[in-house]
């Protein structure tokens, strides 16, 4: 039984300052998309989703700050768990972000760790995939607890796309969304963080992830040459339903990393229909970023929160979801989390 069970969450967003504010802002559809002191090239404000702290921290240290406050949460939410021998799998920006601060991965943990007060397992790390960290510190969680042992993992990932250089770099791409420019993504900021472990004899049910899949997409975003038949979504679908033994009909919804490009939703609906075998009336797909903004790296841990605390207030659309990120490398993954009974390892 290779299952992981998600107990605990804590959120940074533009529309929240914890995972509870944060889900039901998402939940009813609430932003809080602002003008910026940034102009786009057709003279107008750019509109971002900024994170409104206590003081106007920027860059590195306004990162540590989100990262600290949503691991905070998810610890203080589930009593009994030592940081000390608590592994914590860090999702950040990709090495070839535009605009990426210099050295972010160096000292970041350690400087979590000194704003937290606390130590975490040696084994901690930081997984720059950006959108997709959330899904690779799933599998390498699941390695840490039933090949090493440890009870524990902290999964957090934490990103910014509010910086100049980002912004100009994505805007001269037409990647943003703009005066002048339809089909491009607001850009955002934020941390979320989830604590998994194995599962436990408990009758409640656990949110527990039963499925994971990998693939690589050649047809990137900005590849131009290459036709989109989604065959990197499609391979990490298959995988991931293949592990969990069910069909993709057997899920109730569906929660994705979308941020408003045109090429993903295009991507997202072929992969659907290579993998759907039985209809399905409806089979609705949630995008928390219509209400953050893009996040980046933080959005696997983000889809997580959000997951768990719809299962557990009852207004998810089923127990099984069925979860998907890619980023514009062209890696892409997908997750089955079924919010069931499950018997311990």
């Amino acid at each position: 039984m290779t299952a992981l069970c998600i107990i605990g969450s804590g959120m940074v967003s533009a529309v929240g300052l914890s995972a509870p504010a944060s889900c039901a802002a998402i939940r009813c559809a609430i932003d809080n998309f602002q003008e910026t002191r940034f102009i786009d090239r057709g003279g107008e404000w750019l509109i971002a989703a900024s994170v409104p702290l206590e003081q106007p921290w920027r860059g590195r240290s306004k990162l540590v700050k989100m990262a600290a406050r949503a691991i905070a949460e998810a610890l203080q939410g589930t009593p009994g768990v030592d940081p000390e021998n608590t592994p914590l799998l860090l999702g950040v920006a990709e090495a070839d972000r535009p605009g990426r601060l210099d050295g972010l991965d160096l000292g970041l943990l350690h400087d979590i760790e000194h704003e937290l007060g606390l130590r975490f397992h040696g084994s901690s790390n930081v997984i720059a995939r950006g959108r997709v960290s959330g899904a690779v510190a799933l599998l390498n969680a699941r390695k840490l607890i039933y090949q090493q042992g440890h009870r524990h993992v902290l999964i957090a990932g934490v990103d910014s796309f509010l910086s100049g250089p980002t912004l100009a770099a994505f805007e001269e791409r037409e990647r943003l969304l703009t005066s002048q420019n339809s089909n491009g993504f607001i850009p955002g900021e934020g941390a979320a963080a989830v604590l998994v472990n194995a599962p436990t004899a408990s009758e409640a049910p656990q949110l527990a992830c039963i499925g994971l899949g990998f693939g690589v997409e050649k047809a990137t975003v900005e590849a131009e040459d290459l036709p989109l038949r989604a065959d990197g979504l499609t391979q990490a679908v298959r995988a991931a339903l293949s592990e969990a033994g069910c069909g993709l009909e057997q899920m109730d919804y569906r929660l994705t990393d979308l941020s408003g490009e045109q090429y993903y939703f295009k991507e997202a609906s072929l992969a659907l229909s290579r993998t759907l075998r039985v209809r399905k009336e409806f089979f609705h797909l949630w995008h928390p970023a219509d209400c953050i903004g893009e996040t980046g790296a933080a959005i696997g841990p983000a889809m997580l929160a959000v997951a768990l605390a719809a299962s557990r207030k009852g207004y998810g659309e089923g127990p099984n979801i069925f979860c998907h990120l890619g980023n514009d490398a062209g890696q892409r993954a997908a997750a089955l989390l079924s919010y069931q009974t499950v018997r311990a390892a």
